[in-house]
């Protein structure tokens, strides 16, 4: 291989690094807020939830961006639709009410799940990778050297300094890629533990106050009161 050559693959080593660091620093940004804000929000959720006289009152709280209320809904309109007319004329609803709110809360935590898991996959190959491509570079820094050595026939240091450094540059840019991506990862790990453990502790309390209520809930009929209660508090004219 030539000098142009050599020194090609080398750089292209090291802006692919350089691609890694971004993709790698703006996903734990991402996550980063992504956590902190549905972390906020399930706490607000947590508090209105409990503060609610009962499983029915609960149904009139606003449904936000938290997973906990995204499984709350779930919950709701899965007790509701054991309700139907239709319940058991179909595989859909041929589940008792039990089971078939457990079976709708087990599927919302699997999606909430699944999309708190977006871009950790992306954090593990960059931190596993980044050191390999780092290393690539370093092998095609030192062939450099070497041929710079046998052309030149001479090992001084005027010589083999630029292709020595180059190779070290892509060492050391591999592993400071591959540290943040994995401590990041590690990091993000354990928070998709604990917040999947805690709804799996909602999903539990969640079945548990449904069972007092026989598994049934007035999700519509409340609505529709506060609805009422909200138009007759308005004046119905100018003397109202």
């Amino acid at each position: 291989m030539n000098d142009s050559t050599l020194n090609l693959i080398v750089q292209g080593a090291l802006y692919s690094l350089v691609f890694f660091s971004i993709v790698t620093w703006a996903l734990i940004l991402i996550k980063g807020i992504q956590h902190w804000r549905l972390s906020r929000r399930n706490r607000q959720f947590t508090q209105q939830f409990w503060a609610a006289t009962s499983l029915d009152a609960a149904t009139a709280l606003a449904s936000d961006a938290s997973p906990k209320s995204r499984l709350a809904t779930v919950g709701f309109d899965a007790l509701y639709v054991s309700e139907g007319n239709g319940t058991g004329s179909d595989l859909e609803h041929s589940w008792d009410r039990q089971e078939l709110l457990e079976r709708h809360l087990r599927q919302q935590i699997q999606k909430e799940y699944h999309s708190l898991e977006s871009g950790l996959a992306v954090l593990a190959s960059v931190g596993s990778t980044a050191p390999f491509v780092g290393l690539f570079g370093t092998v095609f820094g030192i062939i450099h050297a070497l041929s710079a050595i046998g052309k030149n026939a001479s090992a001084s240091i005027d010589v083999v300094a630029g292709p020595i450094g180059e190779a070290l540059v892509a060492t050391g840019v591999g592993i400071a890629v591959a540290v943040p991506a994995v401590l990041a990862f590690n990091f993000y790990v354990r928070r998709l533990k604990v917040t999947a453990a805690e709804l799996d502790n909602y999903a539990t309390d969640f079945v548990n106050l449904a069972q007092k209520s026989g598994f049934r809930v007035a999700k519509y009929k409340v609505k529709q009161t506060q609805e009422k209660e909200t138009d007759t508090s308005k004046p119905q004219g100018v003397f109202a």
